[in-house]
């Protein structure tokens, strides 16, 4: 534990360097320190790279942004919530929905691209990055290059999105709740759209992350759909399942592996942070807090996130970014102005 921990402190000391420089210069500059954050990390990632004595500290920039987004629970009012859960709900399902289609009819019909990458390109795009390109990969056994390349294209458009989206609000004159919301729907991964509602407003923020993590959990569903319609297609059974039905097997070296369609897979596919989101939320909103402890929450919230984006743009590699082709960046893109446009509309509409 003592060793796991001196491993950690050098990267962990980077991340707080970075973070704490980029606050400064935003102070100074009057900027969002939270894009400057992201900018220094990806200036500095880029230019020097990440030593290998900080890699292990670095790394864990993503746990950052699960706990960040987790004790912010604590900050989001429920009835708020509650008020808007079924027309949220309705909106994830229609954007996810809309964003994959857009993209299979655009990857397999216009530009004829290889169909499981145009599937990973869908369920990356459509519900939250590369999160889900990884998931439904394992679900339907794609070669690591359609992997790649399709996980290269959803790191650009979060690279991109991530600056994009608030300057097309601002000039929009969106509210706080239509850009969280907008935001929230469309863009694809969780840091990225955490990044941009925070740089937003701190409502905007909140609702952008209420609308993703509701989008997150639809990823299990999402990997047995294509896993299912794979399995069709080649007229095989899914990946580890029977003839007739799905079941665990074994996989022949003493070890068990879940099925796509069993309750297991589901559960580990499930992001378990958005329990913890959900269970803070409930606390704070049943008055077992006190406002100082909100605040204190609030705060760490804070700097976890500032950690976490550090991180994120150190790990941002602009030369791999180049090697996708500009056959899924086309997809991506035109599939993105298509579902954006039409979900502004409708959220405006709405809100």
């Amino acid at each position: 534990m003592v060793t796991m921990r001196r491993t950690l402190v050098p990267g962990l000391a980077v991340l707080l360097g970075v973070g704490l420089l980029a606050r400064l210069v935003a102070s100074t500059a009057g900027l969002n320190y939270l894009i400057v954050t992201i900018l220094l990390g990806l200036l500095i990632g880029n230019a020097y790279g990440v030593p290998d004595w900080a890699r292990p500290g670095v790394e864990t920039h993503k746990v950052w942004l699960e706990a960040g987004i987790v004790v912010m629970g604590a900050s989001v009012a429920l009835d708020r919530v509650i008020a808007a859960g079924p027309t949220i709900l309705l909106l994830v399902v229609a954007t996810v929905t809309m964003t994959i289609l857009v993209v299979e009819l655009l990857a397999r019909v216009v530009f004829s691209i290889h169909e499981e990458t145009g599937s990973l390109l869908a369920a990356g795009s459509g519900i939250c990055g590369v999160s889900a390109v990884v998931a439904i990969a394992e679900s339907i056994d794609v070669d690591e290059t359609h992997v790649a390349y399709a996980a290269a294209t959803v790191l650009l458009f979060d690279s991109t999105t991530l600056f994009v989206y608030p300057l097309v609000g601002h000039a929009l004159g969106l509210s706080n709740t239509v850009f969280g919301i907008w935001a929230g729907l469309t863009m694809f991964s969780t840091g990225p759209v955490t990044a941009a509602g925070f740089t937003f407003s701190k409502t905007a923020g909140e609702w952008a992350l209420l609308v993703k993590l509701t989008r997150n959990s639809m990823i299990g569903l999402a990997a047995i759909a294509y896993a299912v319609y794979y399995a069709r297609r080649s007229g095989e059974p899914p990946r580890n399942a029977g003839a007739d039905k799905i079941v665990e097997t074994d996989g022949g070296d003493g070890t068990t592996t879940e099925a796509p369609g069993d309750w297991r897979f589901l559960w580990s596919t499930f992001p378990k942070f958005v329990l913890g989101f959900l269970a803070v939320l409930l606390v704070a909103n049943l008055g077992l807090l006190s406002e100082a402890q909100r605040i204190s929450l609030s705060n760490a919230s804070d700097w976890a996130f500032l950690l976490a984006f550090a991180g994120l743009g150190l790990e941002t590699r602009l030369d791999e970014l180049r090697s996708t082709g500009y056959k899924p960046i086309l997809v991506v893109l035109l599939a993105l102005l298509v579902v954006a446009t039409t979900m502004l509309v409708v959220v405006q509409a709405l809100f």
